[in-house]
């Protein structure tokens, strides 16, 4: 063997496994595409990037802007995660959502705004440019993103005190408080005496968040024309950190004033389920975005990745994210290629696909699985023992924890084990497209089941539509190869099963599952 076995485990303990961890040269380097994943991005649509989390969102945006850099644009990077002085206010209920939302949607125009200054500076240097233009313009943005008023009548409160003293006369004082309006008087006739008396006075009304859109959308324009009108990228991560309830404000405010303008080109990371683009309102007006009208929404990362999807893309995914995290380690020279990578540390190719397979189609996944198998199996060849044992250790110590923690969700996980695995002896089942389920959304984002296909018809349910979900691999690895092991993928008529959803059954009914079956 060409290289160290040892030393090709050292390099996979020390793997990343989140990309805010390493370096943006580093994310270069080490990205993988799934064609047609990067022409796709590299489109000038305006796009959300949806993925489960670990599937690879941010790796893909980080690889995004430095393409674009190298093409000659620019490229805007947000975290949403970080923006803002305090984005805990975000969360804050005991706040108004109008002043959480205004909060949000100034902050990330100051980010925003912040990224085009130092566009703005690096352009200063060019001597065809106006320095002094460029500053005026400068200016002019930094008022518009000043214009944020509140409208509407708001609750007020204070307290009112009159004092009244003196013989045959009275004086009168008037004070104001956070207690609540109150009037208070006090007088005095003849002889000292004392009367007082509260009058509750409260205002109430509507808050309501109003920002210049069209000022704001103006100055972006006329700072992008002083600066030659440069293609400018503007890629926004970790959308569904956002509360839902605010995602539409900060939508509305992209679609507004970035989305009109040609030469921005706006991506957007998110999680489907978790994310919330647009609130409609009465006479067919809506706040934020509507998907597939203003911003195109159909790109999503589990399409490339998932194993049952199309295995032999997956293999090859996951054979060259191994081997580019190995090339950017200390001893990457010592191997010359994937396949090469998968010999010397497999004891053959099934091994490796059962990796894979384990991974259910989240790089993050992958890479912890890589570095539990180097453990295991320390300078020898792993093999599909290894794999699996690593599987069931991963699954115990990092996934089954967010079930552990929530009694309510084991005992749905319980229910779906028993039903999919223990009586129909499949991986999978069926959930109707139209339906909702807070657990069954919470299941997936602990990465225990795996959305694997939407829209699935059936010939004895016209009209009504399903999504395929998958149990975890770590839910039935030590079933592999017992009496209890399934029997594929999804159960279909006459006891047959099915290891690829396809788009279209004759009969689906043993496989779904009823959400009003699952325990409350």
């Amino acid at each position: 063997m060409s290289a160290d076995l040892k030393a090709v485990h050292r390099a996979f303990l020390g793997f990343s496994k989140r990309a805010e961890k390493v370096s943006s040269d580093i994310l270069y380097s080490t990205y993988v595409d799934t064609e047609p994943l990067s022409e796709i991005l590299l489109t000038s649509n305006n796009q959300i990037l949806y993925g489960r989390r670990g599937t690879g969102k941010t790796h893909a945006l980080i690889y995004l802007s430095e393409q674009v850099r190298k093409a000659g644009d620019s490229a805007i990077y947000l975290d949403l995660r970080s923006i803002g002085s305090d984005g805990s206010i975000y969360n804050d209920l005991s706040r108004s959502e109008s002043e959480r939302s205004v909060r949000l949607v100034l902050d990330v125009l100051k980010a925003i705004g912040a990224e085009l200054w130092s566009i703005a500076v690096d352009k200063i240097d060019d001597p065809i440019s106006n320095p002094a233009l460029i500053s005026s313009r400068l200016d002019d943005l930094e008022d518009a993103f000043s214009e944020v008023k509140i409208i509407g009548e708001i609750t007020t409160k204070g307290v009112e005190k009159v004092n009244i003293s003196g013989e045959g006369g009275a004086t009168a004082a008037m004070e104001i408080g956070a207690g609540g309006p109150k009037l208070a008087l006090d007088a005095t006739f003849g002889r000292s005496r004392g009367v007082s008396e509260e009058i509750e006075r409260v205002s109430v009304g509507r808050e309501q968040f109003s920002l210049n859109f069209g000022r704001v959308q103006t100055s972006l324009s006329g700072l992008l024309a002083v600066l030659g009108n440069p293609k400018i990228w503007i890629l926004i991560d970790e959308w569904s950190e956002i509360p839902l309830s605010l995602q539409p404000y900060l939508a509305d405010l992209i679609r507004r004033t970035i989305l009109p303008i040609n030469n921005f080109v706006t991506k957007i990371a998110a999680i489907e389920h978790r994310s919330n683009f647009s609130v409609h309102r009465m006479g067919g007006e809506y706040l934020g975005m509507e998907l597939g009208a203003d911003i195109s929404a159909d790109l999503n990362l589990d399409d490339f990745l998932v194993f049952d999807n199309d295995q032999a893309r997956s293999v090859a995914f996951f054979k060259h994210l191994f081997y580019r995290h190995l090339k950017a380690s200390e001893v990457g020279d010592g191997v010359g290629s994937a396949d090469e990578l998968v010999q010397i540390t497999f004891t053959q190719q099934p091994a490796f696909d059962e990796l894979v397979r384990a991974s259910e189609g989240v790089p993050r996944d992958a890479l912890n699985l890589i570095s539990k198998i180097a453990t295991r199996a320390y300078g020898k060849q792993a093999s599909i023992s290894d794999v699996r044992a690593a599987a069931r250790d991963w699954y115990q110590n990092d996934k089954a924890s967010a079930v552990q923690a929530n009694p309510n969700l084991g005992k749905v996980l319980e229910f779906i084990i028993t039903k999919v695995i223990g009586e129909r002896r499949a991986r999978a089942f069926l959930v109707a497209s139209n339906s909702r389920d807070e657990a069954i959304d919470r299941l997936f984002d602990a990465r225990i089941i795996h959305l694997l296909k939407r829209n699935i018809s059936s010939h004895d349910a016209p009209g009504q539509r399903y999504d395929a979900f998958k149990i975890d691999y770590g839910c039935y690895v030590e079933l592999i190869n017992t009496q209890k092991s399934t029997l594929g993928l999804l159960e279909i008529e006459d006891g047959s099963y099915v290891e690829v959803p396809p788009d279209d059954y004759r009969s689906i009914r043993r496989a779904i599952l009823r959400l009003e079956d699952l325990p409350e």
